[in-house]
């Protein structure tokens, strides 16, 4: 008879954390070879400025630092911050977007483990609705040298027309409400494509990729990703059907935006999201259809940051009302 591996060595919070990265690097390796070199340059700004302040709030709060700083936890809100921020966007935006994320966030709300809103995601829209215009500035996919794209990043010089376009999302969404516009005019346009922009579809498999290797060691469980691509498809899908020349398919949502980052690296934080199975489907389905709300009909593009937070505010509630039943009793009765 086999013996069952019922004792597991407990997962560190260094070990977790070195996993993400780990898994976030072929989504930048695409990054840096398909859209900009530079985010290579904004993700060491990002890690810096992560440390340094973790170390400032750490001091003033009389907390050891070595241990915190060597758990990397600031490190992946860094990387997470610059992917979500446009690659172009001044140095000194990129440090205030990470410093919003690790000592508004993180630390005033008691530090790791304690943070009721993903940091990440109150940096993205803490920034766009500061600054819309900077953090609308995308670059066209490959059609920046990286002495252009470090001389914006770092020395700050502004040609709007001549470096930034607008996103798949943006661009769609502009389209369609111009008069007689369709989907697929609007796709057969230079700036996309197969299934979404061109360059930035590509993003998706290698987020994907990292997904599947963090399901692979068990740092996160499939009921957040499933649920979060199964809801965006239905909901995308059905407005699809209804009208093909005014809804956009599910593989372009799927593969647009921050789709696969939102389904893999975000939803599933295990901090500010849910953490009954149940609750799991709920809380990833729940974003998926706030952000196909926001993407299709609000102001924004974009809407995952948006519907993580509000679906964040949610969670007590979703833990409460999803809670596995007690082994040997139904509803409040013992067996």
């Amino acid at each position: 008879m086999l013996n069952s591996p019922y004792i597991r060595k407990p997962a560190s919070v260094q070990g977790v954390m070195l996993a993400v990265l780990v898994a976030l690097t072929p989504a930048i390796a695409v990054y840096a070879s398909q859209i900009a070199a530079v985010v290579l340059v904004n993700l060491a700004i990002a890690t810096a400025t992560a440390m340094a302040g973790e170390a400032f709030v750490l001091k003033l709060r009389g907390r050891p630092i070595a241990p915190a700083l060597s758990d990397l936890s600031a490190v992946v809100t860094a990387w997470l911050v610059v992917l979500c921020f446009p690659p172009i966007l001044p140095w000194w935006a990129t440090m205030l977007g990470v410093l919003i994320a690790i000592v508004a966030v993180k630390h005033l709300y008691g530090g790791l483990g304690q943070n009721p809103f993903n940091p990440a995601m109150v940096a993205y829209c803490a920034m766009i609705v500061a600054f819309p215009a900077l953090m609308s500035q995308w670059p066209p996919a490959g059609q920046l040298d990286f002495q252009t794209q470090l001389g914006l990043v770092l020395g700050g010089v502004r040609e709007l027309d001549g470096v930034a376009s607008a996103t798949a999302l943006d661009a769609v969404k502009t389209g369609l409400r111009a008069a007689g516009a369709t989907v697929d005019a609007i796709m057969s346009a230079g700036s996309f494509g197969v299934i979404a922009g061109r360059g930035w579809e590509w993003l998706a498999p290698a987020y994907a990729a990292g997904g599947a290797y963090l399901l692979a060691c068990g740092v996160i469980t499939w009921h957040m990703p499933a649920a979060f691509l199964a809801a965006l498809t239905v909901v995308s899908g059905a407005f699809w059907l209804a009208n093909p020349g005014q809804f956009a398919s599910p593989l372009f949502h799927l593969a647009s935006g921050g789709a696969m980052l939102g389904a893999f690296f975000i939803v599933t934080d295990p901090v500010s999201g849910a953490t009954t199975p149940r609750g799991k489907l709920i809380f990833a389905a729940g974003v998926a259809l706030v952000a196909y709300i926001i993407r299709v009909f609000g102001a924004f593009p974009e809407g995952i940051a948006f519907a993580v937070l509000l679906m964040n505010i949610c969670v007590p509630l979703i833990d409460m009302n999803t809670q596995p039943r007690v082994f040997g009793y139904r509803g409040d009765k013992a067996r």
